[in-house]
């Protein structure tokens, strides 16, 4: 008896240790490691941050004086009849509670009208996806944008699309502050050859 409370202290103790050290972690959940996804796409490089920028500009018009279309995203896991495929318009997204590692999820669908990359620009910093049916589309680049050159639009992300396809847009939140939000959908390239 005596040995098998050695053994139980010695074992909790051990445990306690670990864990004080950081030895012991719980699994992260989904939306931390998307959020680390998030943070390991790479910032665009010059030119195209440049140019970027300047799509920001224009796109931060809209997310400051509209014109403005509040929409409800569908519920992840369900079909999203949102549609924010029109140009020069900020979408106030707002997120549906989930159960689960986070506590907001919600789709839109936006069809591109001609071939080439789009810039989406949001006034939070994280969390996009964009999906081809169950396939994800690799987002190519993002730029952080600066708070002194548009106050409404925190970060845009890059990703060549298809026109004509509809691609599923989807978005997380851990916190309620993070639910409700602005999205800006501008063409990120244009040609300059006219």
């Amino acid at each position: 008896m005596k040995n098998l409370f050695r053994k139980s202290l010695f074992a909790s103790s051990v445990a306690l240790l670990l864990s004080g050290c950081g030895g012991i972690e719980a699994e992260p959940p989904e939306m931390e490691l998307e959020e680390r996804q998030d943070t390991l796409l790479a910032a665009c490089a010059e030119p195209e941050a440049t140019e970027l920028l300047e799509v920001a500009e224009h796109a931060c018009v809209h997310g400051d004086f509209g014109p403005f279309e509040a929409v409800a995203a569908a519920p992840l896991g369900t079909y999203p009849f949102v549609d924010v495929s029109v140009p020069h318009i900020a979408y106030n997204i707002t997120l549906p509670v989930r159960t689960g590692a986070y506590g907001y999820g919600g789709a839109v669908n936006f069809i591109p009208e001609e071939s080439g990359e789009y810039a989406f620009l949001l006034s939070r910093q994280r969390g996009l996806r964009i999906f081809n049916g169950t396939t994800e589309v690799a987002r190519e680049c993002r730029v952080q944008v600066p708070e002194e050159a548009c106050g409404s639009l925190r970060t845009a992300v890059v990703a060549d699309l298809e026109a004509g396809v509809e691609y599923r847009l989807e978005f997380k939140a851990l916190a309620q502050r993070n639910s409700q939000f602005t999205l800006v959908i501008e063409e990120a390239a244009h040609d300059h050859a006219e």
